[in-house]
């Protein structure tokens, strides 16, 4: 059946596509230039991730914040006020973990706005998930075994075997691949353990890290695995390694010997955050073009984490700042999402209110039907009648009781085309719900009221 909100879902798709190619970014993604932006609340931001047309950020005080553009933020309310850790998107879901608040360390959003509790397999310190090949993987920094997890839909989960008992920091997806790094249990313990692989997320494998650093961020973008660290005591430099299969590392010179924390790809550029630094303030960003050869770029504050998309890279940090470089750009892709996302929940919406007013017209029905036998028993005017019939008329002690009584024959078409027409209202009232037998019952009732 034809329908409005179809139609009306349709058009803001093809407009959103139109209006969208003609969007063109002012500023490349660089990297190097960053603006502050204002977050929707002075909060310990801890992970931002970027899907369905939304930036979505979640904090360490059990808060989440979204923005369509990198720039004007809007609080959200977690599904629980845990210390979110990490977020992702995958599979139309995003999902976010906890380093607290067991049995509910996963929260859920199909739109970032709204959050669902799920229930995770261990109570461990969850840092990281990520979304690949079809599967959510979680890694935890200490806790219990397991110290990963998996899910196909993001609710249920499922533990799995890690290749070490490791302070597991980060994992990522590429090539076919997940990767995990770590820190290693005791400082100062052999490199062998500080990275682990998989094909599938369920068999894990050992791998050795390039250095004896605490490994809290993973990669991949162009063909290469890049890592970042805050370097234990004693290595102050190689704070960044890399691979390209995610089995062999090599350790390579960070711009900077900064506390990095996270680091993203984005528009043929590897950037990297910071919390601290060596000796100043204002270099928490360096950049790279292959992941080997860094440069620093200015930035104050304490940066947790980073992401990019559609031309815009955007910082948050644990002093509830937003910074961003470059400018979004609204592409046909983003903008027949954004588009398709809206016309969703209008039509959800819709749907919803059609429900709520069947449900209400079915419910009136259902009380006229009910006063029928009460009518049946007095003796109206086709003017009470229409009244009782109308106003769904429960309280008949005035009326008069039924005496016999006789109506001509254009009085009685004249009765059943009243509630002929009656009928006919709310079926066109109830969308289709009543059929045209029910109509004809109705104004056969009708006549049988008020007939010989």
């Amino acid at each position: 059946m034809y329908n409005k909100y179809f139609r009306t879902g349709v058009i803001a798709v093809i407009l959103a596509s139109l209006f969208s190619i003609t969007v063109v970014s002012k500023a490349a993604a660089d990297g190097i230039t960053w603006t502050s932006r204002t977050s929707a609340a002075n909060n310990s931001w801890g992970s931002v991730t970027y899907g369905n047309g939304l930036f979505v950020a979640v904090s360490h005080d059990g808060n989440v914040m979204t923005s369509p553009d990198g720039i004007t933020w809007t609080s959200r309310t977690a599904a629980s006020n845990n210390d979110w850790w990490s977020v992702t998107f995958g599979n139309g879901l995003f999902v976010a973990v906890s380093l607290n608040g067991s049995p509910n360390q996963v929260m859920t959003s199909p739109d970032g706005i709204t959050w669902t509790s799920r229930t995770s397999v261990a109570n461990n310190n969850k840092t990281s998930v990520t979304y690949g090949n079809g599967l959510f993987v979680s890694v935890s920094w200490t806790g219990a075994t397991p110290r990963v997890e998996t899910s196909l839909d993001g609710i249920t989960w499922t533990g799995r075997t890690a290749a070490a008992g490791n302070l597991w920091q980060s994992v990522t997806y590429g090539n076919g691949l997940f990767v995990a790094v770590a820190e290693a249990v005791v400082v100062g313990v052999a490199a062998a353990n500080r990275v682990m692989t998989s094909p599938d997320g369920i068999t894990w494998t050992l791998r050795a890290a390039a250095a004896n650093n605490t490994w809290v961020s993973v990669t991949y973008g162009n063909g290469l695995f890049v890592a970042v660290s805050w370097a234990e005591k004693g290595n102050i430099t190689n704070r960044v390694m890399t691979s390209p299969d995610g089995i062999t590392w090599t350790s390579r010179t960070a711009a900077a010997d900064n506390y990095w924390t996270e680091v993203t790809y984005g528009n043929g550029l590897f950037v990297a955050v910071s919390t601290t630094d060596a000796g100043t303030s204002s270099n928490r960003v360096m950049t790279s073009p292959d992941g080997i050869n860094w440069t620093s770029r200015t930035a104050v504050d304490s940066w947790n984490s980073i992401t990019y998309a559609n031309g815009l890279f955007v910082a948050v940090s644990g002093n509830g700042q937003v910074m961003t470089s470059g400018e979004f750009k609204l592409t046909a892709d983003t903008g027949a999402a954004a588009a398709a996302a809206k016309a969703k929940a209008d039509a959800d919406a819709a749907a919803s209110a059609e429900a709520a007013r069947k449900q209400k017209m079915q419910q009136e029905l259902t009380e006229i039907f009910a006063i029928i036998p009460k009518i049946a028993e007095l003796t109206l005017s086709l003017g009470e009648l229409t009244k009782a019939i109308v106003m769904k008329k429960s309280d008949v002690s005035g009326l008069t009781k039924k005496q016999p009584i006789k109506v001509t024959a254009s009085e009685l078409k004249q009765i059943q085309k009243l509630g002929k027409a009656l009928a006919l209202k709310i079926a066109a009232s109830n969308k289709g719900s009543v059929n045209e037998g029910a109509v004809a019952s109705f104004a056969e009732g009708v006549r049988i009221l008020y007939g010989k």
